[in-house]
């Protein structure tokens, strides 16, 4: 098998026995979407057009979604509500709509246990019901964490309103996946806007903005002092760490602890409280500079399904540059200790 070219343009070259080898490791990805209702046509997610075909793999939690596992040789995928999900839900009936949603995602689970998990999608507008449906869904329903979309009416988890949530997530020992949304428009009008429309959206998200501020989210994490209140809190994020692995060194170089009046250096949070994932990033040079800095043992597999292709993610998997034992971490070992597969 002959995979692309590496960060010099060299081909890598695999026999088939070791192709082989590498395809009896068991796959986990763990950022894989899915919407209960339909798109409007042509609307663009992140720079991607919500085609029909898209759509209805959005939507399917049934054959048609294990059949593309099947087609690639992914064994488990952890799905999770494309954004904006609970994060958009406000007023009296957030709590209900989300308890709701669980519910029905539960039952899918149900009707595949053996290939798909979930995250719990959290009213996070009402932080105390949040907290209360994530050990609720993890409790009765087998979930293995939530995912929050973004900010939650311009404010991100560090805002002390929602530390219930953290607080709650620590005390269930379950991760907090932290996925991009779109900027507030505010932000968007400051710093995206001034090009053709289409343009403009697609800097505001998929190609920049949406990356940095869930990395920006990471940071305030941290810098709101979350991780010396809660120690064991681990989050989740994903594109190879939304750019904090190539600035870490720089943050915490220019905020150490004698500024911030911190407990640990910017980086020390990061490695110690912090997952990677790889979806949707299927280029070598991000991930050496995620395993050089935080360690296989700190990254998981992930696809981005719908959105990215499952036979992408897989064969970026095969020809990773890493040791048999670091590649069986990535794809599975990583997400079974954390997730309790």
């Amino acid at each position: 098998m002959k995979n692309g070219p590496g960060p010099a343009g060299a081909a890598d070259v695999r026999d088939d026995a070791d192709l082989s080898r590498i395809r009896r490791v068991r796959i986990v990805a763990i950022e894989e979407h899915f919407a209960w209702e339909s798109g409007a046509p042509g609307v663009r997610l992140g720079g991607l057009q919500r085609t029909e075909a898209l759509d209805a793999r959005l939507r399917d939690l049934g054959e048609a979604r294990i059949a593309d596992m099947d087609a690639a040789g992914v064994d488990v995928q952890v799905v999770s509500q494309t954004q904006p999900g609970a994060q958009g839900y406000a007023g009296a009936g957030a709590a209900a709509r989300a308890r709701e949603e669980n519910d029905r995602l539960a039952e899918a689970v149900g009707r595949h246990p053996d290939r798909l998990a979930a995250f719990a999608a959290l009213p996070t507008a009402d932080p105390v019901a949040a907290a209360d449906e994530l050990e609720r869904t993890v409790g009765e329903l087998g979930f293995k964490g939530a995912l929050v979309n973004g900010h939650t009416e311009g404010r991100f988890l560090d805002d002390a309103r929602f530390w219930p949530i953290l607080e709650r997530a620590e005390a269930l020992d379950v991760p907090l996946y932290l996925h991009p949304a779109p900027p507030p428009s505010a932000v968007v009008d400051a710093y995206f806007a001034g090009f053709a429309p289409q343009v403009s959206a697609v800097l505001a998200t998929s190609a920049w903005g949406w990356h940095v501020e869930t990395g920006l989210h990471v940071l305030r994490l941290a810098l709101a002092g979350v991780f010396d209140r809660f120690p064991r809190l681990q989050v989740v994020v994903g594109h190879l760490g939304e750019a904090l692995p190539f600035m870490l060194a720089r943050a915490s170089t220019v905020l150490p602890p004698a500024a911030t009046g911190l407990e640990r250096t910017l980086a020390e949070y990061v490695r110690e409280n912090v997952h990677l994932t790889t979806s949707g990033f299927f280029s070598v040079p991000p991930l050496l500079n995620a395993l050089l800095e935080v360690g296989a043992d700190r990254i998981l597999f992930a696809v981005d399904y719908p959105f990215s292709a499952n036979e992408a993610g897989v064969a970026f998997l095969e020809a990773l540059p890493v040791s048999a034992a670091d590649r069986a971490k990535i794809a599975h070992g990583n997400a079974e200790r954390l997730l309790r597969l």
